[in-house]
């Protein structure tokens, strides 16, 4: 194998007395594809630092063949000095540079290059900081969670460009589908080591879970060779005679072994303020429409979000989503067309703007508002130091300001925050930033197991897939489709990237035959009963909408069933039977809605 064009050997590190990295090694050879993973905090982006020339470690070697060039790409880009953004990847470039590339970088980025860094977005910024690296297409490419910020067509975008250049590339990403896509080597940073694998990010998890199940199996037998050791102390006949000291002082090596394990923490605990359940129908959309301004930002959109439902909303920076999010929660109401919110909805709303957390603030103020010792969690509380350790803080972090802590773990910071609120229709806007791999497992893990609605707002391909029962994505010109399924089912709905007509939930096989004027065939027409149905069954929804309303407000009076129980019953009866009828004919509603798309009619 020819010599690394670049290496770190026995690399250490601390920080504050606190040791870092202890002994991490990465060897980066011509053209290789290589994935830096580990959980937040584990030292990936210090290695890279590193390896970059702008950290220097504490010891160990770091080498660069003469005449190499290395281009990073940090996790949070500075563009302060710079008039604007052409003049800001110019500087990166040698003179023996294409600056033509530059400009054809930034056009396809979206960029003019007289954007004024001072008002640009994070987005923008990402999308500046990677023609910067790019442009030079140097032998190194040190990436730092180059995904953040960025929509997907532009992830995917940069997973074409990638996989074309010549460079060597090291990439840290939390972006599971971005790293399967282009590594084809993993170092994975775990208690401030390093252990190599020769195979690209997707046989990564399977081989850490063996190394951890391996470790696991080491561990007892040690502290089984440790009891049998005591005992020999304690009661072995020649330990009570004259003591053999070998035996004595293997013992406390033995001990000393077990203490020293930096063992793996354990991971997050995602708990949630439960709200009370909320009605079956969270929300329906029937042909609402919102523009501004000029542009049309939705058009004609019809869906119904259940109780229990997880949809993703996709789209690119500026399509929308915020806006339908919006629509869907009854934050802004729509220009045409009806929007109508469930009963009983409590909306939790986590994002991740973190310019809301002031960075003075101690970690212990973040959490706890400032009012003492104690989170409210609901109607429960739990002391704040506890309440870290369900979301990997260690206890000295207690008085830590936030200015110190890490891009992953302020996102951790923000999920502990919003999961504070009772909810029962929770909105999670980019949840994935900078969260590990281990921690976006737990957070699938929970939003499978939250017993209300969620709302997924995400670029995260692989997220969207492992979560989600439907998505509804922007096909452009406030055109949005709703799909079945996750990213990828998406995708395949599309038929390689047409637009296709929406296609409804996946729901639950009915016992009941149906009904024959619903089989249609390719280019037919909506019979005359389906259109009259379609014509009539919105008034028929607002008729047994307006009778639950008055059900329930009677059932209220707390005397009701002692003054008159038979009258009680009654209308008890009465609510179910027609809420079961409403949920029926918004169903029919939807499906009837689908086929006029789908003919045209």
């Amino acid at each position: 194998m020819p010599a690394p064009i670049l290496f770190l050997q026995n690399i250490h590190l601390n920080f504050g007395g606190t040791p870092l990295i202890e002994g991490a090694d990465l060897s980066i050879h011509a053209g290789d594809r290589l994935c830096l993973v580990g959980r937040n905090g584990s030292g990936k982006s210090t290695l890279l630092k590193i390896a970059a020339g702008i950290v220097e470690a504490d010891s160990g070697e770091r080498f660069v063949q003469p005449g190499t060039t290395l281009r990073y790409l940090p996790q949070e880009p500075d563009l302060a000095g710079f008039e604007n953004v052409e003049k800001y990847v110019a500087a990166d470039l040698a003179p023996g540079d294409d600056p033509h590339r530059a400009k054809l970088l930034l056009e396809s980025l979206g960029l003019k290059g007289d954007e004024d860094p001072k008002n640009m977005s994070g987005g923008e910024t990402r999308r500046a900081a990677i023609a910067r690296a790019l442009a030079p297409e140097p032998d190194i490419l040190l990436l730092d969670e180059p995904t953040n910020h960025l929509d997907l067509p532009v992830i995917e975008w940069l997973e074409t460009e990638l996989r074309e250049l010549r460079s060597a590339i090291v990439t840290i990403s939390h972006d599971r589908r971005f790293l399967e896509t282009l590594s084809r080597s993993t170092v994975w940073m775990d208690r401030g080591r390093s252990r190599s694998l020769a195979k690209g990010f997707g046989a990564f998890e399977d081989w850490r879970d063996t190394i951890f199940e391996q470790e696991e199996t080491e561990r007892h037998k040690l502290s089984r060779k440790i009891v049998r050791e005591e005992h020999w102390i304690t009661h072995g006949v020649s330990g009570r005679r004259k003591r053999n000291m070998r035996r004595v002082r293997e013992l406390g090596d033995l001990r000393q072994t077990k203490a020293s394990e930096r063992k793996v923490s354990s991971g997050v605990n995602l708990t949630l303020a439960e709200g009370e359940s909320s009605g079956k129908l969270v929300a329906r959309l029937f042909n609402v429409s919102k523009s501004f301004g000029a542009k049309q930002i939705i058009k004609d959109f019809s869906a119904i979000i259940q109780r229990g439902d997880r949809v993703g909303i996709v789209g690119p920076n500026g399509s929308g989503k915020t806006t339908m999010v919006n629509l869907v929660t009854g934050k802004v109401a729509p220009d045409s067309g009806k929007v109508k919110i469930g009963i009983g909805s409590e909306i939790l709303v986590v994002d991740q703007k973190r310019e809301m957390l002031d960075p003075d603030w101690t970690l212990k103020d973040a959490l706890t508002d400032g009012t003492g010792d104690m989170v409210s969690i609901g109607e429960e509380t739990k002391h704040v130091i506890s309440y870290m350790k369900d979301f990997l803080f260690l206890p000295e972090q207690l008085r830590t300001p936030l200015r110190a802590l890490s891009g992953g773990e302020k996102g951790r910071l923000m999920l502990a925050r919003g999961l504070r609120t009772p909810s029962n229709f929770l909105i999670l806007d980019e949840p994935t930033n900078d969260l590990d791999l281990e921690t976006l497992d737990l957070l699938q893990e929970f939003v499978a197991d939250f017993p209300g609605t969620v709302l997924i707002v995400s670029h995260d391909r692989d997220f969207l897939d492992r979560t989600c029962t439907s998505v509804i994505a922007s096909e452009s010109k406030g055109i949005w489709h709703e799909y079945a399924g996750g990213y990828s089912d998406m995708l395949r709905q599309r038929g390689g990237g047409k637009i296709p007509v929406a296609s409804p939930k996946a729901k639950p096989a009915s016992k009941s035959k149906p009904r024959q004027d619903k089989q249609t065939t390719p280019g037919s027409k909506l019979s005359f009963s389906q259109k009259h149905a379609l014509e009539t069954l919105p008034k028929e929804i607002e008729r047994l909408e307006f009778e639950i309303g008055k059900l329930n407000k009677a059932l209220e009076d707390p005397e009701l069933y002692s003054k008159d129980p038979k009258k009680f019953n009654t209308w008890v009866k009465a609510l179910a039977d027609r809420e079961t009828s409403l949920s029926a004919k918004e169903e029919e509603w939807l499906e009837l809605e689908v086929l006029r798309e789908e003919m045209g009619d």
